[in-house]
């Protein structure tokens, strides 16, 4: 059963080589044990690949079922290519999360834009044509050469596919710290929308129904990409990389649009992608779920390179392209459909009753093991936790206020940190307004797009702020799930599900295991309580460096309902005269703060405390307002805190300003990150239906035209005083000048 040049199984055992495609002694051990003999080179390769942490989920899975799953709006969680919800007249978001962490720490061009390739694969399988592409992506300090060098590639790589394929990216976010320092995160979302018949599922069902192969030919790159994304990176290693598989935006257009139609006929059964570990998971995964078996011949699998092996065939990772279930006689039209977008589609195998995978290479059973070993049966592991000694430490700490000398030059810091400094610099890379549906684009809580054909909208954005999540993992996930649900109230929607990209170090270290379960339990927390079931996402583990994990960072996808698009609301000032509203007392809240890094170079004490039940309650009485049409502009209180939330309300307005008064420390109220709060404006007009609605609202002051920022303290002292220009030009250029640095 073995091809030539490849070891025998007992050379496997001998040289115990399956410890070189990354499993363990116990984990071969098993494999052999569930197998009843020892398994083959190609065999060893597909357990490696199927049960590698990428593709199993064998750590986090425990972990995983803590996340509420289910709600009336839930039409497919968890399990499929990407989750769907209910948006009402027979219509569906169809949203996922992807991370491509590890391929862009090597090519950072090739790994963004393969990941936003692979996203949109995840989408288009289940039916749905993408309407809309959204990012969160993580760096280390831009002061650093390679950083800055990974930083530049990874939005460029984004901004061509997604351009390229006509899919706009409406929706964001960009934040820098030292721990990504030569490990980024490039997390891909990508939302679709379908009519509920057009679902489809990952399904190899029906004996004897053929399963067809479409898209780019299969080559020799990626092999073991799971197991790669499954490692943690050594910078200083010199030896020979991966080769990276290139994606090719043009091919997966079309792939799409032949998907898309297909969908539409009567001779679909299942269709899934071959992602991570390519035709090995989707062969197995489809023919698991179905509980058939599937059969297949490598001979005929559309090859561009010579002499490819069967283990080199099923581990390939080259892109834009589809496994598919057709019904038994009608391949040819399947072919010709393909063929009009000038896309290639052969049969390779069939559904077989028997439930194993078996792989026919050269006229010899290549391999020959039962799918649901592979896609169901990995071992699952109950990791060691422990509470890390830092987090003792900063809950015993009393929260002090940072000392600052001059508030005004604090804020202007403040807005040129790379954090919080506008991302015009990425966002003006990408094709906003492709399809013509963009209602809101980048550069306001979220982007919005128009639900073709109705006066509806989807709202979508992504948070995550790690440094909190690091303080204190439950709390830090509570504030993710807040957070980005403050972002799509703030525009109009309701929030209606999440997808996530849970990134974390390895988890074989206790404390990092420990933070990504309290990290579960708190985004779990805040899922029941705002209403937004977990429909999708990924787990990435192993994100270190040298040993040294990341920040901890369950970066957070949302999609959110906007049921008339007249309630859009933005961030920005609208008219002058208005009344400008704060929502929320400041308080004594600096942990992990923006003003605390800028301040000390590190973070520590207790993160920003939350109260979920006050958070639903202003969620709540705040959307209603706008939804009233009793709101002319809303923005949450994030990074930086109230002063620079208050000078992104102007930037950008032609000439608006604000004049306001505050209460309490100057330093609390200008720059704590204290939660569940907003700022709004209001006609004044509207001020006293907007006070019976939003009870715990309280009038600060008024928007002005004369083009300043005045902040005075409740004993008449002016605490800043500004034209909007220095203020914005301190935030509008800071990126730019970080990237023109020398090397």
């Amino acid at each position: 059963m073995s091809t030539m040049h490849e070891p025998n199984a007992q050379q496997i055992i001998d040289e115990k080589l399956y410890l070189q495609m990354g499993m363990t002694e116990e984990e071969f051990d098993l494999a052999v044990k569930m197998l009843g003999r020892n398994p083959n080179y190609t065999e060893t390769g597909l357990f490696s690949a199927m049960w590698s942490e990428h593709c199993s989920y064998k750590s986090s899975k425990n972990v995983l079922r803590k996340f509420p799953t289910k709600g009336p709006r839930v039409l497919q969680g968890p399990g499929e290519g990407a989750g769907i919800v209910d948006i009402g007249d027979n219509q569906a978001a169809v949203f996922k999360m992807e991370s491509h962490n590890s391929p862009s720490a090597i090519e950072p061009f090739i790994g963004a834009a393969t990941g936003a390739g692979g996203v949109l694969r995840d989408v288009f399988s289940m039916g749905a044509r993408p309407v809309a592409l959204v990012n969160s992506l993580r760096f280390g300090d831009l002061t650093d050469p390679r950083d800055r060098f990974l930083f530049e590639e990874a939005v460029s790589g984004i901004a061509s596919y997604g351009n390229i394929i006509g899919i706009p990216t409406i929706a964001g976010e960009v934040q820098f710290d030292n721990c990504y320092s030569k490990r980024p995160l490039v997390n891909a979302m990508a939302v679709g929308l379908l009519n509920h018949e057009d679902i489809q599922k990952g399904v190899a069902a029906g004996v004897g129904n053929s399963v067809m192969y479409a898209g780019a030919t299969t080559g020799r790159d990626g092999i073991h990409g799971a197991t790669m994304s499954s490692q943690e990176v050594s910078v200083e290693e010199e030896g020979e990389l991966p080769v990276m598989q290139a994606g090719d935006p043009f091919l997966e257009k079309l792939v799409m649009d032949a998907c898309l139609e297909l969908v539409k006929s009567e001779v679909l059964i299942g269709i899934q992608d071959m992602g991570a570990a390519g035709l090995t998971s989707s062969a197995a995964e489809m023919a698991s779920k179905a509980g058939y078996g599937v059969e297949l011949n490598l001979d005929l699998v559309p090859q561009r390179e010579e002499g490819m092996t069967a283990y080199e065939m099923m581990l390939s990772e080259s892109q834009e392209r589809m496994l598919i279930v057709v019904k038994k006689g009608h391949e040819q039209e399947v072919t010709d459909l393909f063929a009009k977008y000038g896309v290639e589609a052969v049969t390779i195998g069939k559904v077989t009753d028997d439930k194993m995978l078996r792989l026919f290479h050269k006229g010899e059973i290549a391999a020959e093991i039962a799918a649901d070993i592979l896609a169901e049966d990995s071992p699952v592991y109950d990791k060691k936790s422990e509470e890390p000694a830092y987090f003792r430490e900063f809950q015993a700490m009393e929260m002090t206020e940072p000392v600052v000398a001059d508030v005004k030059e604090t804020l202007i810091d403040l807005l040129k940190r790379p954090t919080i400094a506008s991302k015009a610099w990425v966002y003006n890379q990408f094709d906003t307004h492709a399809r013509r549906n963009t209602v809101v684009a980048p550069g306001s809580s979220a982007g919005v797009i128009r639900v073709d054909g109705t006066n509806k909208g989807l709202a979508m954005t992504s948070d995550c702020n790690s440094r909190y999540v690091y303080l204190d993992p439950q709390t830090g996930g509570k504030i993710a799930i807040a957070e980005a649900a403050r972002n799509l109230i703030c525009s109009g929607a309701e929030p209606i599900a999440v997808t996530d990209c849970l990134n974390f170090g390895s988890a074989d270290k206790p404390e990092v295991f420990w933070q990504f379960e309290k990290s579960a339990d708190g985004i779990s927390d805040a899922c029941r309580t705002l209403n937004t079931p977990v429909i999708s996402g990924n787990v990435s583990l192993s994100n270190e460096v040298n040993g040294v994990p990341i920040y901890p960072t369950p970066t957070i996808g949302m999609v959110g309902l906007v049921h008339d698009l007249s309630q859009v609301t933005t961030t920005e000032f609208k008219n002058a005269g208005d009344a400008i509203y704060v929502i929320g007392e400041a308080t004594l809240d600096f942990g992990g703060s923006e003003l605390q890094q800028m301040t000390e170079g590190k973070i520590y004490g207790k993160a920003p405390s939350i109260d979920l039940d006050v958070e639903a309650a202003r969620q709540k009485a705040l959307l209603t307002a706008i939804q009233n049409h009793l709101v002319e502009s809303a923005t949450d209180l994030s990074e930086g805190g109230f002063s620079v939330a208050l000078c992104e309300k102007a930037f950008g307005t032609q000439g608006l300003g604000a004049e306001v008064t505050i209460s309490g420390s100057a330093v609390t109220a200008l720059f704590s990150e204290t939660q569940s709060r907003f700022i709004v404006s209001v006609k004044e007009e509207n001020s006293t239906a907007f006070e019976d609605v939003v009870k715990d609202a309280v009038k600060i002051g008024s928007v002005t035209e004369n083009n300043r920022i005045v902040i005075q303290g409740d004993n008449g002292s002016v605490l800043i005083d500004g034209t909007v220009e220095e203020f914005q030009s301190a935030w509008g250029g800071a990126i730019e000048c970080l990237l023109n640095l020398e090397a």
